[in-house]
C-alpha cells in the first residue's frame, strides 16, 4: 500500500460479511461491495460516502447465479462457472482468474484503487503485450495500448485523427494478453480518464472525476460471450424499422418542401435505391424545435404524404435548446412546469445555440422526458417517421456549461458534474419513448449524436461532423468498430464526409465502405456542393448505384445480423479483434482498418488514390474468396490486390452463407419472390440464422415472424434448413442455391427429389456505362462460375445434399 499527502488508497479490511449475491468489506476509508451478477459478471463498488444504488446504463439485477466463497488466511475466494477472484486483505487489491487458474486481470500492488481528492482511480497491472480494444468512440487505433482519454460528451466539429474526447462516453473497454481476453465497465458519468500505459510502463488506470468507482469485471472464453455479456447488462437493440437499413439522404439542408420533392423525384427517376429524406434545421421556423417554417414547408403533411407513396421515409432533426420567447409555447411550458436545467437559487440556465438563447430541458427529470415526448406529436401529427437528436452533449455556443448548473437525475439532485454526460442518453430516451407513444404501431427512428453506455436501447448513431478525407474514412471504420466493441452496433459516418468537399473519387469509395455498415446515410455541411448520388458525374453516379444496389441486394443477410445484434449483442460491423483478437498482423498500421460486415464478408476499406493496396486474410478454415470474382485465397496471408475506385476489396469467408435478393428501389417493395442463398466451399460447419417479419411493427414479439436455422457443413456437401419458427408469411416462395467452387454439381438432392443444377456465371456488380469512348469502354463486370438450384420454399425441414 503506497499513501501520501495527495493520494489515498485502500488499507486493510476491518470487517467483512457474505452478502445475498457476493461479499461486503469495511476498510479505514471506504466501504466495498462485491456482487456477482451472472457466471460471467462480477461487479465491485467502492464508496466512500453512501449513494443510491442507481444506474442509467445497467438494466438487470444480479441474476443469482451460483457462486461460492472461500475464506483463506490472505484473502477471500469468489468462484463462478466462468471466473474466480481474489479479494486481498490487507491491503484490499483485486485478482481475477479464469476457471482454469489462469490471471485475467490485477490490481497494481501498491496502489489499487485510491483517491487523489474527490477523484476516484483503479490502478491495473499491465500485462506483458496486453491490448485495449473498444472504449466506444474514441480515435486513434485499434489498439489503444499507450494512449490515454477522456470521457466527456463534447461537441467536436471538424474533429482530427487523434482527437478526443468526441460525442459519445461508452466506458467499456476489453483487454487481450495471454490468449486471455476480459471486459471492464466503469458505470460512471462524471468525467473520467483512462490511461492503457501512456507515459508510464507500470499501469492501466480509469478514473472518475468524483462519486464511486463502480465496475463490472466481466469474461467469457470469447469476446463475442464478453460483448454479449455486457449488452445483457446494459442493454441491446430492439430490431429497427426496416427501412432504416436502407440508403438515406441528408445535407444541412434541403429546403424548402419543392427542392425535398426534387431530391425525392430525382432518386426515383435515376433508378437509386433510398429509403429516407432528412430535414435538417432550416424545417423550422427561426430554428425553434416543434416548429415548421410556414414558407419554406407550407403543407409538411401534404409532402410526407407524397414522399411515402413514393417510397421515402421522413426524418427530421431535434435539437434540446428551447428559444427564450415569449408566446413560444414549449418555453412557455417548460417554465412554467419547471423542467428546464437550473441554477442553484432556481434561475433556468441559458446559453445560446441556433435559436440565441436557449433554455435546455432536463431529461433527467421524469416530468421533462414526458413533457418532450407529449411535443412530439407536433412532428408525428405532419407525417414524421425519424427523428435526429443533435446538439445533445448538450452543445453550446462557448461550451462551457457552468458546473454548478443542476440536473434533476431521477430526484437525486446533482450538479453538471455528473448530470453532462446522462443528457444525450436521456433526450436520446425521450425520443424513443414519444415515438412509441405516437406512432404506437411503428417501431422507433432515433438518431443521436451524443450518448452514454445503453444508448443502443433507444438510438442508432453517427460519428458526427467528420471531414471529406481519405484520413476521414478510415478513422470513420475504426470508431464504428471501436463502439461494436462497446455495444453500439447500429452506427455509421456521414458519407462523403461533413466538413469539406468530397473528390469523386473519395465520395466513391466512402459509399462503396459504407454500403456494408449498419447505419448508411450521406450527408455534407451548408454551403457545401450537392452530395447526392448523382452530383458527381456520370461514372461516380453509376459506382454509387452499383453498391446501393448491392446494399439492397444482401438486405436479407443484414436484416438477418440486424436480428442476431438484438439477440446478442454482437454488432453488423465487427472488428476482426472479436474472432482474432491474438493475431498481431491485424493490428498493423496497413490492417487495422479491416473489418467484418456480419459473420460472412470481410472489408477491406482504403484510400480513394490506392490502385493496389495490401489485404490481410486471417485465420479460416478452407480460406477465403475473392466476393466479385470467386478466386479462392489461402488463409493467414498477407496479398496486394487491385482496387480501382469501382472495386473496394471485399472477401467472403470460406464455409460462409449470404443472403440476397434482387434489387428493389426501396424498402417497402416487394422483392421478387426468390430468396438467394449463397454457399462457399470451406472446411468448417456454419450456422446462420434467416429471419423476416413485417419490418414495421412489434408483431414479432407476438410470434408474427418468420425464422429458420440454417446448418451449411460444406466438407460433407450438406445444408440443413430448419421448419420455419413463427407465423409470418415469408416473402420468398422460393430458394435458390448457389454452389460456390464445389466443382461440377450435376444436381441437388433433397427432401422431395432430386433438382438438376445449371451452371451460372454470377456477379453481384453491373457492368459501368461507357461514358467516354475516347478512353474506351470500361472492362465488363466480374463474375463467378457456380452451380444453382432452385427448389420450393415449404415450411417444414429442408435438407439438401450434393
Amino acid at each position: 500500500m503506497a499513501n501520501s499527502a495527495l493520494f489515498r488508497s485502500l488499507s486493510a479490511s476491518t470487517q467483512a460479511q457474505c452478502t445475498a449475491h457476493g461479499l461486503q468489506l469495511h476498510t479505514a476509508e471506504a466501504t466495498v461491495n462485491i456482487s456477482v451478477y451472472t457466471p460471467e459478471i462480477i461487479r465491485v463498488c467502492i464508496e466512500q460516502n453512501t449513494e443510491t444504488d442507481f444506474s442509467y446504463s445497467v438494466i438487470i439485477p444480479p441474476q443469482n447465479p451460483d457462486f461460492e466463497i472461500i475464506e483463506q488466511e490472505n484473502h477471500w475466494q469468489i468462484s463462478t462457472a466462468k471466473l474466480r477472484l481474489e479479494v486481498g486483505k490487507s491491503p484490499v487489491r483485486f485478482r481475477f482468474f479464469d476457471k482454469n487458474n489462469a490471471l485475467l486481470n490485477e490490481d497494481d500492488a501498491a496502489f489499487g484503487t485510491g483517491w487523489l481528492g474527490e477523484e476516484v482511480v483503479t490502478y491495473k497491472k499491465l500485462q506483458p503485450y496486453e491490448r485495449f480494444l473498444g472504449l466506444g468512440e474514441k480515435t486513434g487505433n485499434q489498439d489503444k495500448r499507450g494512449r490515454a482519454y477522456t470521457n466527456w460528451n463534447t461537441d467536436s466539429f471538424a474533429y482530427g485523427a487523434e482527437s478526443d474526447p468526441l460525442y459519445q462516453t461508452l466506458p467499456f473497454y476489453i483487454g487481450v494478453h495471454s490468449g486471455l481476453s476480459y471486459g471492464i465497465f466503469m458505470d460512471s458519468t462524471y468525467r473520467s480518464w483512462y490511461n492503457f500505459g501512456a507515459s508510464n510502463n507500470r499501469f492501466a488506470s480509469f478514473a472518475a472525476q468524483a462519486g464511486r468507482m463502480n465496475y463490472y469485471f466481466i469474461h467469457d472464453t470469447t469476446i463475442k460471450g464478453i460483448i454479449a455479456a455486457y449488452t445483457q447488462l446494459t442493454g441491446r437493440a430492439e430490431l429497427p424499422p426496416r427501412w432504416s437499413l436502407g440508403l438515406q439522404q441528408c445535407r444541412y439542408s434541403y429546403y424548402p418542401d419543392v427542392e425535398v420533392q426534387r431530391i425525392a423525384d430525382t432518386f426515383r427517376q435515376k433508378q437509386i435505391p433510398a429509403d429516407a429524406l432528412y430535414l435538417d434545421i432550416h424545417y423550422m421556423q427561426d430554428y425553434k424545435v416543434f416548429t415548421w417554417h410556414g414558407e419554406r414547408f407550407s403543407s409538411p403533411q401534404k409532402l410526407t404524404q407524397h414522399l411515402a407513396e413514393q417510397g421515402f421515409e421522413v426524418v427530421v432533426i431535434t435539437d434540446p435548446g428551447i428559444k427564450i420567447e415569449d408566446g413560444y409555447t414549449p418555453y412557455e411550458e417548460g417554465k412554467a412546469q419547471g423542467l428546464f436545467l437550473q441554477y442553484p437559487d432556481g434561475e433556468n440556465y441559458a446559453a445560446c445555440v441556433w435559436p440565441g438563447w436557449c433554455h435546455f430541458p432536463d431529461f433527467t427529470n421524469p416530468a421533462a422526458r414526458a413533457w418532450w415526448a407529449n411535443s412530439m406529436q407536433t412532428l408525428t401529427e405532419q407525417g414524421v417517421t425519424g427523428f435526429w437528436t443533435d446538439m445533445n452533449e448538450p452543445a453550446s455556443w462557448g461550451q462551457a456549461t457552468p458546473d454548478l448548473v443542476e440536473f434533476d437525475y431521477e430526484g437525486q439532485r446533482t450538479s453538471h458534474k455528473q448530470g453532462h454526460n446522462a443528457y444525450g442518453l436521456q433526450m436520446t430516451r425521450a425520443t424513443y419513448e414519444g415515438a412509441r407513444q405516437h406512432l404506437p404501431e411503428k417501431r422507433p427512428f432515433v438518431l443521436t449524436r451524443a450518448g452514454y453506455a445503453g444508448v443502443q436501447r433507444y438510438a442508432a448513431v453517427w460519428t458526427g461532423d467528420n471531414i471529406a478525407s481519405d484520413e476521414h474514412l478510415l478513422v470513420g471504420v475504426r470508431l464504428l468498430m471501436s463502439m461494436g466493441l462497446a455495444g453500439v452496433s447500429f452506427t455509421g459516418t456521414d458519407i462523403g464526409g461533413f466538413v469539406g468537399e468530397a473528390s469523386k473519387n473519395l465520395f466513391a469509395r466512402w459509399i462503396s465502405v459504407a454500403a456494408f455498415t449498419a447505419y448508411f446515410r450521406i450527408h455534407t455541411m451548408i454551403d457545401n456542393r450537392q452530395t447526392d448520388a448523382w452530383s458527381f458525374g456520370e461514372r461516380t453516379e453509376a459506382i454509387a448505384r452499383n453498391y446501393i444496389n448491392l446494399r439492397y441486394k444482401l438486405l436479407p443477410y443484414l436484416y438477418a445480423m440486424f436480428w442476431e445484434n438484438s439477440q446478442t449483442g454482437l454488432p453488423v460491423v465487427r472488428s476482426l479483434a472479436i474472432e482474432h483478437s491474438h493475431d498481431e498482423k491485424i493490428y498493423l498500421f496497413d490492417y487495422q482498418n479491416q473489418f467484418m460486415c456480419g459473420e460472412s464478408l470481410l472489408i477491406c476499406p482504403t484510400e480513394s488514390y490506392q490502385r493496389f493496396c495490401k489485404v490481410y486474410l486471417p485465420a479460416n478454415a478452407g480460406g477465403w474468396y475473392d466476393f466479385y470474382n470467386g478466386k479462392h485465397w489461402a488463409a493467414e496471408q498477407e496479398i496486394i490486390i487491385e482496387c480501382p475506385v469501382e472495386r473496394l476489396p471485399v472477401f467472403v469467408k470460406a464455409g460462409g452463407m449470404l443472403l440476397a435478393q434482387n434489387a428493389t428501389q426501396h424498402t417497402k417493395q416487394k422483392p421478387q419472390p426468390v430468396l438467394h442463398l449463397h454457399l462457399y466451399r470451406g472446411a468448417a460447419t456454419q450456422e446462420l440464422v434467416w429471419y423476416e417479419d413485417d419490418g414495421t411493427s412489434y408483431g414479432y414479439a407476438n410470434g408474427d415472424f418468420y425464422k429458420r436455422v440454417i446448418r451449411f457443413s460444406p466438407t460433407e456437401r450438406k445444408l440443413k434448413i430448419e421448419a420455419v419458427e413463427g407465423n409470418y408469411i415469408s416473402d420468398y416462395q422460393e430458394i435458390k442455391i448457389h454452389l460456390h467452387d464445389f466443382g461440377k454439381v450435376d444436381g441437388v438432392r433433397h427432401t422431395t427429389g432430386q433438382t438438376p443444377t445449371h451452371r451460372e456465371h454470377f456477379g453481384w456488380m453491373d457492368t459501368l456505362p461507357n461514358f467516354d469512348p475516347f478512353v474506351g469502354a470500361p472492362p465488363a463486370a466480374e463474375t463467378s462460375i457456380c452451380h444453382t438450384a432452385t427448389i420450393a420454399n415449404t415450411a417444414e425441414m429442408i435438407t439438401l445434399e450434393w
